[in-house]
């Protein structure tokens, strides 16, 4: 696990120097993607890359690769690290340049890091499921970019972690959003309704396929914003994400939901999203 990439090609991890005045250093003025490996494979990679492209493209940094030279890159990386599961980190910031609040000149070229880390499954939370606490949500108003500004949703998992919780679920008002750094969705009567894929939520890459293998296999999808007081009275409450996968919550600000066990629905959805990482990646992971 000692090889990154870094600017282009692939170096020692100890080789790496980052410049004091790298604007993400300095600014966060950079974005970032986190994409999920299982039996060396990527999983949803292009999906991750294309929004990784998006979100800079919103911030006006202009990513000196392309897609497929990103992709050939990484899957380099997974080969030299010799990973089997678990996530790439891929960081973009505007590059090197002295301190100003102002952009740098367009000569100035954008600083490409990302590195591996093993990660396996959460089998065991993902079968129980998790508690988790409401928060207001603090965040700026394009959380739909996934910024490295990520301040307000790591004081939002500390709370939940201090409080003996998985996730911290955020809202506006008392309307829920999303998670920490997850998605999160409900079932009222056998329905899965989640937030618009708006500027307050990260249309999440593991939500875009709960999304579309529950059309698939004949579940309504209501893309819809929810109360908190909605939520605790729901049917079953779950988190989607990348490291995450399907996660179930069993409790929210100490009250159980449900019965305070994982739903059918859930559960289903866990047996969907399996069969479509094997699908793309061609094992059965939980057996490894």
């Amino acid at each position: 696990m000692d090889k990154v990439i870094f600017n282009g090609r692939l170096t020692e991890r100890s080789q790496i120097n980052i410049d004091l005045e790298d604007r993400g250093y300095q600014f966060g003025d950079g974005v970032y993607e986190v994409i999920r490996v299982y039996n060396g494979s990527l999983f949803t990679g292009e999906e991750h890359l294309q929004r990784l492209i998006e979100s800079a493209e919103s911030i006006q940094i202009k990513v000196p690769y392309s897609i497929s030279e990103m992709k050939n890159l990484l899957l380099k990386l997974i080969e030299e690290n010799k990973l089997f599961s678990g996530i790439i980190y891929i960081q973009i910031t505007r590059g090197v340049s002295q301190r100003n609040h102002l952009f740098p000149s367009a000569d100035v070229v954008p600083s490409f890091v990302a590195y591996t880390r093993e990660l396996q499954s959460p089998t065991e939370a993902m079968e129980k499921g998790v508690p988790a606490i409401t928060l207001e949500d603090i965040r700026w108003l394009r959380c739909d970019i996934k910024s490295l500004n990520l301040l307000p949703n790591l004081l939002a998992k500390q709370k939940a972690s201090e409080a003996g919780c998985f996730e911290a679920l955020q809202h506006r008002s008392g309307t829920v959003t999303e998670g920490s750094s997850s998605n999160v969705s409900i079932v009222v009567d056998g329905k899965i309704k989640t937030h618009p894929a708006t500027n307050l939520i990260l249309n999440g890459i593991t939500r875009q396929v709960l999304l579309d293998i529950s059309r698939k296999n004949g579940l309504e999808i209501i893309e819809e914003a929810f109360s908190v007081e909605e939520m605790l009275q729901a049917d079953e409450v779950f988190l989607s994400g990348t490291t995450t996968e399907i996660m179930p919550i069993i409790e929210i600000d100490k009250q159980k939901i449900a019965n305070g066990q994982p739903g059918p629905v859930t559960k289903q959805l866990q047996v969907l999203f399996e069969d479509k990482i094997k699908e793309q990646c061609g094992l059965d992971f939980k057996t490894v």
